[in-house]
């Protein structure tokens, strides 16, 4: 079984977008700017934002993280996002997830403005990406689909399964898959006999927050399963959504956690807010 990490593409992509920052530098007279919102201390969170500062210090471009405690009015942390909407120096707005009980995902997600919505979540950045028309490419999914293609393998014509319907990972990295030209399977919780339709995919991608949930009996001998899924088990031990050591003795290939798909999300940030200071730019030249 072939062990699809993250690292390889990391080591071999960053040399070029630390490049292309350093040209972007030079056009627009600053660094590509990116701002971090966190609301409340979650661990899984905090080290996450940790991870895209350092990476962000090390391709040279500017990162942020603005902190709120988990007690904070709703209406403060939308006041600052529209300060940061206003400000021409930066460049992308990200809203760490999860939040607090209190905040509504429905008005959170209108709250960044779509040119500078990097993680893709707006509704009109998901419309746009459905569509087929230019804008940002949702992280994780767009993450998911550069490793598969880094490691050579293609899904076009394939029977690709994906196990989770949320509007982070599981519903845009359908509707990419479809654009890719994928026969796309989508299951979820209600989805009846799960195993009798996973087994049929050639690619399967497993995004339900559920610890080691996909067992052998889930998949297709030959297939290329990608692990979207991150939690802890009994032991504190990180895990995914799929039962790695069982899996790994039937499938072609086999996304590690950690080390396979998180550190694509960051990448995909990063790219993302490079992308948006390259428009900005290119639109107050047009002005």
């Amino acid at each position: 079984m072939k062990r699809l990490e993250s690292r390889p593409y990391r080591d071999s992509f960053l040399p070029t977008l630390k490049a292309q920052v350093a040209d972007c530098i030079r056009t627009i007279g600053r660094r590509p700017a990116l701002r971090v919102v966190i609301v409340g201390e979650d661990p899984a969170s905090q080290i996450y934002v940790a991870h895209k500062e350092k990476l962000a210090a090390e391709i040279g471009m500017d990162s942020l993280t603005v902190r709120f405690p988990s007690n904070v009015p709703s209406s403060t942390v939308r006041d600052a996002v529209a300060e940061l909407n206003s400000d021409p120096n930066v460049d992308g707005i990200l809203i760490q997830r999860p939040l607090p009980k209190h905040f509504r995902e429905e008005d959170v997600l209108l709250w960044i403005l779509p040119a500078k919505d990097v993680d893709a979540f707006h509704p009109e950045t998901v419309g746009r990406m459905v569509l087929g028309l230019e804008g940002f490419t949702p992280c994780t999914p767009g993450g998911c689909l550069k490793l598969l293609d880094f490691y050579g393998y293609d899904v076009r014509g394939k029977i690709a399964c994906v196990v989770g319907r949320s509007s982070i990972v599981g519903k845009p990295l359908a509707a990419l898959l479809l654009a890719r030209d994928a026969t796309v399977l989508h299951c979820h919780s209600q989805t009846n006999d799960l195993a009798s339709m996973t087994r049929q995919a050639d690619f399967l991608f497993v995004a339900i927050g559920k610890g080691e949930f996909i067992r052998k009996e889930h998949v297709k001998p030959g297939a290329v399963v990608v692990d979207v899924g991150v939690s802890r088990n009994e032991d504190g031990k990180i895990v995914g959504d799929v039962a790695y050591e069982e899996v790994s003795e039937i499938a072609a290939a086999l996304t590690p956690v950690p080390g396979g798909i998180g550190p694509m999300t960051i990448l995909g940030l990063l790219e993302n807010t490079l992308t948006s200071a390259r428009r900005s730019a290119e639109n107050r030249e047009k002005k």
